[in-house]
């Protein structure tokens, strides 16, 4: 288990689809942050992990809840992987590895590949506290959506 939890989650700054800079600091007081790590786009398992959290928005909406999927790719690849897929939440690029190293969610080794961001998913409220933590050591293996759910509505 994480650290993080029960704690300030670590602030960050990434670039989105968009080029454009995303803070978590920006989100606090206003919405309830879902943080989805994700190995890489364009695989099957981020894939049906992202597909999935775009078919249940709605929920996410409705539970006050901003999402926000993370990875080591390039923010032109997470353009393409959001055009390709209709993603309809923000993806956000990590490849210097602040947040991964922030949330401390790195593989030592992915397929021969150093520092590729493990799924993970990090729940934080309007204050700014981590209150739900999930770090899956198996890439093949998602998130649990169940618990995710039941986590944001005792936040409601």
């Amino acid at each position: 288990m994480s650290d993080l939890l029960y704690k300030s989650a670590p602030d960050f700054t990434l670039q989105n689809t968009k080029g454009e800079k995303v803070s978590l600091k920006d989100y606090k007081g206003e919405k309830n942050i879902v943080l989805l790590f994700f190995p890489l786009a364009f695989t099957s398992t981020c894939t049906k992990e992202l597909c999935n959290t775009r078919d249940n928005l709605k929920m996410y909406n409705s539970l006050d809840a901003e999402i926000l999927g993370i990875s080591i790719d390039t923010f032109f690849t997470l353009k393409e992987f959001k055009e390709s897929q209709n993603i309809n939440f923000q993806l956000l690029s990590d490849f210097n590895k602040d947040a991964s190293l922030k949330y401390n969610v790195l593989y030592d080794d992915f397929f021969g590949m150093k520092g590729v961001s493990k799924r993970s998913v990090f729940i934080i409220n309007k204050e700014g506290i981590v209150v739900h933590v999930e770090i899956l050591e198996n890439a093949n293996e998602l998130p649990d959506f169940q618990k995710i759910e039941e986590e944001l509505i005792k936040l409601n």
